[in-house]
C-alpha cells in the first residue's frame, strides 16, 4: 500500500514516572481551570453505532473538538493552561488558585505587567494562543509556516495577534519564535520541547487532558483501541498518558497516526535506536496541523513506553475520514472534521474496510469485540480545502 506502513512497538516498557503528569488528578486540575472561562462547555462524544456495524466492530466513539470554546479546534486547551501556569508562576500562585477572572484582575495586572506570548503554528495552536492572550489582557505574536491557509491566518489576527505566514517550514518557524523571544524578552508557548524548555510544553500537554477527563465521564464502556493523530506528539502523548493511567491494569491498544510526509514518530519508533529521528523538507501534507518533523521529547517519553503501534498515513486516508464523517452511516450523527482531525479516524476505517490492509487489522487485534475511540481535533478550519475534499472528492485513493 503506497505510503502506508505500520511499526509495532514490541519493546514498550512500563515507565510510570513519565506519565504521572497526566494522571486523572492532574487532568481534573486542567478541567477545573478551563471551566473558569465562560466559553467552557464539554464537547460531544459521538457514538457511531451504525458505522461500527458496517466496520464489523462492537462500537466506535468520536470526540468532536470542533465545538471547543467556539474556536473549531482543541488547541486552545493547551495554550490557555500553559499561559495560566506561566502567569501563576510570576505571581506565586498554583494553577488550582487561579481562574480566568483572577488573572484579569487589577492586582494581577499590576504584578505581571504586559507579556508578549510568541508561537509558531499552522493555525489552530496559534489561534488558541492569540485567543488566550486576548482574553487575559496580554499580547501575542504568531509565525506560520509556508503553505498555511489564509483563513487560519485571518482568524488568528482577529484575536488581536500580530501574525504572518513565513517562507519556512514549521520547525524553522519554531526556531524563529525561540530566537525572537530571546531577543525581545517574549515568552514562547510551544508544544515542542527541547533541552531547557520543558515546563510550558508539559503544561500544554496537561491542558489537553481536559479532553480525556471529559471522555472518561462520557464513554459508556472501556475502549479496547484508541487511535490518535500526531504532529510533534504532544496531544498523542498526553492522551496516551491519561488513558494509560486511567486503565492501568487493562490498557487499551493505542495506535499513533502521522502523515506519511511528516512521520518523525514513526521513523523514531522504526529505528528503535534510542534517538529521536527528525524529518526535514516542506512536509506538504493536507494534514497541516500534523506537518511537524521534530518529535516533542516529553511526548515521546510517554509514547515509547505506552503506544503500541505507529502508522504513516497517506493523504487519502485523512480525506476518507473527512468524507465518511460528513456523510455518515444512516442514523449516525454528522461530524465536520478537518484534515488533521480526521487523520486517525480515516486510517482506522481504512484498516477495517480495505482487504489490502487485512494483515494490519490482525496485528492490531481488531475484531467484533473491539470498542474504538478516536478524537476529531478540529473542524473545517480551512473551509476551501474542506469543500475540495468533501464536496469535490479531492485526495482519493484512486488519484494518479
Amino acid at each position: 500500500m503506497k505510503n502506508f506502513d505500520m511499526v509495532l512497538n514490541t519493546k514498550a516498557i512500563d515507565r510510570r514516572e513519565n506519565i504521572s503528569s497526566f494522571s486523572v488528578e492532574e487532568a481534573g486540575k486542567a478541567r477545573r481551570f478551563h471551566g473558569t472561562f465562560s466559553e467552557y462547555k464539554e464537547t460531544p462524544l459521538v457514538s457511531l453505532k451504525n458505522l461500527a456495524e458496517k466496520l464489523g466492530v462492537k462500537s466506535v466513539y468520536l470526540k468532536d473538538e470542533s465545538f471547543r470554546f467556539g474556536l473549531n479546534a482543541f488547541k486552545v486547551l493547551g495554550a490557555s493552561y500553559a499561559i495560566a501556569n506561566e502567569i501563576g508562576g510570576r505571581i506565586g500562585k498554583k494553577i488550582t488558585e487561579l481562574s480566568a477572572e483572577s488573572i484579569l484582575s487589577k492586582e494581577t495586572k499590576e504584578k505581571i505587567g504586559d507579556i508578549t506570548f510568541v508561537t509558531a503554528t499552522d493555525g489552530n495552536h496559534g489561534r488558541g494562543v492569540a485567543w488566550t492572550a486576548n482574553q487575559l489582557g496580554q499580547k501575542s505574536v504568531v509565525y506560520m509556516p509556508k503553505g498555511s491557509a489564509w483563513e487560519r491566518l485571518e482568524n488568528i489576527r482577529k484575536e488581536g495577534a500580530t501574525a504572518d505566514i513565513m517562507d519556512m517550514n514549521y520547525d524553522e518557524a519554531v526556531r524563529l519564535a525561540q530566537k525572537m523571544a530571546e531577543e525581545k524578552g517574549w515568552v514562547v508557548v510551544q508544544d515542542t520541547a527541547w533541552e531547557g524548555y520543558e515546563d510550558i510544553p508539559r503544561w500544554i500537554m496537561q491542558g489537553y487532558t481536559t479532553m480525556g477527563h471529559e471522555i472518561m465521564e462520557q464513554i459508556p464502556e472501556k475502549p479496547t483501541h484508541i487511535f490518535l493523530q500526531a504532529g510533534v506528539g504532544s496531544m498523542a502523548g498526553a492522551m496516551t498518558g491519561f488513558f494509560s493511567n486511567l486503565y492501568a491494569e487493562d490498557k487499551p491498544i493505542i495506535v499513533i497516526v502521522e502523515p506519511a510526509k511528516a512521520d518523525c514518530l514513526y521513523q523514531t519508533a522504526k529505528a528503535d535506536d534510542g534517538k529521536l529521528h527528525i524529518v526535514t523538507g516542506d512536509m506538504d501534507t493536507i494534514m497541516a496541523g500534523l506537518a511537524c518533523g521534530e518529535p516533542c521529547t516529553i511526548g515521546w517519553d510517554v509514547l515509547k513506553g505506552y503506544a503500541d503501534a505507529f502508522i504513516r498515513c497517506p493523504e487519502y486516508m485523512a480525506a476518507d475520514g473527512m468524507r465518511i464523517l460528513a456523510s455518515p452511516a444512516k442514523g449516525d450523527a454528522t461530524v465536520v472534521a478537518g484534515e488533521s482531525g480526521a487523520a486517525a479516524f480515516g486510517a482506522m476505517v481504512n484498516i477495517l474496510l480495505d482487504e489490502e490492509l487485512a494483515e494490519y487489522k490482525k496485528l492490531l487485534k481488531l475484531d467484533e469485540n473491539s470498542c474504538i475511540l478516536c478524537i476529531s481535533t478540529e473542524g473545517d478550519t480551512d473551509k476551501e480545502n474542506y469543500q475540495n475534499v468533501v464536496w469535490r472528492g479531492k485526495y482519493s485513493k484512486f488519484d494518479v
